[in-house]
């Protein structure tokens, strides 16, 4: 068992790679055990490649199982290679949004127990035993429903972890000191637009006026991790996801074809634990094992 050892909860395939997929390769590259845990197969996502069109969740409902392998791929674009599904793949259905058809299924993420799903990363928990534990705020980052359970599993669970006498044939009892959530820098952000609108990007819908609440003002960041050198790899990440993704880099867009700017710098707020020490430029831990390894 690696020294360092973190885990990532995220909702459907590309939210890694887009999130924190330079923070997973740079510790990969220093030899700490990342661990991606993946909620659902994305079966609801928008299809931006027009010849894959045929797999959209109202033709073959293919998209799960193309999904699968759009991640396996991403994943050894970043070096990981230990991942896997919540309860295996397909066990929990892309919920969609609230108010539509998807989201009413019994077996989407959404409608799951809460805790059943939480008993499936507990017994990760255990067995990987991380230091950290990186997943969204309690908004989903962005409101989508299964974002808002992925938070909702990982904060359940972890708690659940650390109990001795909770479920011991789920494993030995794991508590984790950090807990982490992915964050969008507010200074950033604004960066990003001047970036776009200086490279002549359209910008239809600029974040930093139409919806401040999904950014996070910057003396709430905690950790600033620096990895841009693996930036090479959060692009070709970002690439293997090409049903989701159009990556024109350093820019990317969603089904929405809103431009948006990458960046081999990734911000986290702290949600449990002890903050460690602070780099003197930033302001900000530079490490997410800072303190605990």
């Amino acid at each position: 068992m690696a020294d360092r050892r973190i885990l990532f909860v995220h909702a459907h395939p590309d939210d890694e790679s887009i999130n924190n997929g330079a923070t997973m390769a740079k510790y990969v590259a220093e030899g700490a055990q990342v661990t991606l845990v993946t909620c659902t197969r994305g079966e609801e996502g928008e299809i931006i490649t027009p010849e894959l069109a045929h797999l959209a969740a109202d033709q073959e409902d293919g998209l799960g199982a193309h999904r699968e392998k759009e991640l396996a791929a991403a994943m050894s674009a970043l070096g990981v290679t230990d991942y896997q599904y919540l309860g295996g793949a397909g066990r929990y259905r892309d919920s969609g949004m609230i108010g539509t058809p998807p989201n009413e299924r019994p077996d989407c993420f959404w409608r799951a127990d809460l805790r059943e799903a939480s008993d499936h990363l507990v017994a990760v928990i255990r067995d990987r035993r991380p230091q950290v534990l990186v997943t969204y705020d309690e908004y989903g980052n962005y409101g989508h429903p299964d974002h808002i359970q992925a938070h909702r599993v990982a904060t359940y669970a972890q708690a659940l972890a650390g109990v001795v006498s909770y479920k011991p044939e789920l494993g030995e009892a794991w508590d984790i000191p950090k807990l982490y959530w992915t964050a969008t820098s507010e200074k950033i952000a604004r960066e990003g637009v001047e970036s776009l609108r200086a490279a002549g990007k359209e910008i239809p819908f600029d974040v930093t006026e139409e919806m401040p609440e999904l950014l996070t003002p910057d003396e709430l960041i905690a950790a600033k991790i620096d990895a841009e050198d693996h930036a090479d790899a959060k692009r070709a990440a970002m690439l293997a996801h090409a049903t989701q993704i159009s990556v024109e880099w350093p820019y990317y867009a969603l089904s929405n074809n809103l431009g948006k700017r990458a960046f081999g710098l990734e911000v986290y707020r702290l949600a449990r634990g002890t903050r460690g020490p602070l780099h003197p430029s930033t302001g900000a831990e530079a490490d997410l094992f800072a303190g605990v390894a």
